[in-house]
């Protein structure tokens, strides 16, 4: 006896083609059918401490709210006569799709003077399952500047972690960074990581000692161990130099145009 379909919004199957049966029916339009109501384990066990479990189930299955620490550089950096030292650390708060994030980074010397300070608050929205469109402000406290942020992160081909952003200063200054970093695992433990940074600046700013077009550029090299996937030391090297009129207004200041350094530091997360 034929089945009929009708009353679910599908044709019944034409018996004539062998082949139209099970999924290869025609498609319905009919409303899928409610959500069981009645749970067998509620039988067995307390059906408010089943619904209990049932609601974290679908958190972890996604939709769920989540956070994260990273304090991706931390490190001790052999310059000058007293060192020097940087940090980089990013933390998060919210679900698959939307995220409040926060950013801070800079560096300074031991006994001298702060290089760069600065904190990022922003609004992360996915745009992809790769990549977040982020947007915000942006605070420097050396020296004292207010901006506007907006930019992408997220993971490239081959496994390369980018990110970019633009930046409109209070003084309606115009800047670009852009860096990011590879991870190449030479053991499950033993990490090596290449990074770069570059610097842009739409105009000449003299009181802040930047010039425009490319104003500087980061590179490094990072040789980690994790004693466990949380915490990993690392040695590695640094090299930073200014370029254009950025390293015109650096000689007039009797300071280096580029410094390479030893660096050595600690990167986790929580």
């Amino acid at each position: 006896m034929q089945e009929d379909h009708s009353a679910h919004g599908v044709p019944p199957a034409d018996r004539s083609d062998p082949h139209a049966d099970g999924t290869a029916l025609p498609a319905g339009n009919a409303a899928p059918p409610p959500i069981p109501g009645d749970w067998h384990a509620d039988r067995s066990f307390d059906p408010a401490d089943m619904a209990q479990v049932r609601a974290t189930q679908r958190r972890a299955h996604g939709g769920g709210t989540y956070s994260q620490v990273i304090v991706d550089i931390a490190e001790y950096r052999a310059i000058g006569d007293d060192g020097g030292y940087a940090w980089k650390a990013e933390a998060w708060y919210g679900g698959d799709i939307n995220r409040a994030v926060l950013k801070t980074e800079g560096d300074g010397r031991f006994r001298g003077d702060l290089n760069g300070a600065e904190v990022e608050a922003l609004y992360s929205r996915a745009i992809d399952p790769y990549w977040n469109l982020q947007a915000g402000l942006r605070y420097d406290f050396e020296p004292s500047r207010a901006y506007a942020a907006i930019g992408v992160e997220g993971l490239a081909p081959y496994w390369f972690e980018l990110e970019s952003a633009v930046f409109l200063s209070d003084r309606g200054h115009i800047f670009v960074r852009a860096g990011g970093y590879h991870d190449m695992r030479v053991t499950q433990r033993l990490i090596i990581q290449p990074r770069a940074e570059i610097n842009l600046s739409a105009q000449d700013i003299p009181s802040d000692r930047i010039g425009a077009g490319l104003s500087s550029v980061e590179l490094g090299v990072r040789l980690r161990y994790e004693f466990t996937r949380e915490f990993a030391p690392y040695v590695g090297v640094h090299w930073e130099r200014s370029f254009a009129n950025t390293a015109d207004f650096a000689r007039a200041d009797g300071r280096d145009v580029s410094n390479a350094s030893f660096v050595a530091g600690v990167r986790f997360w929580f």
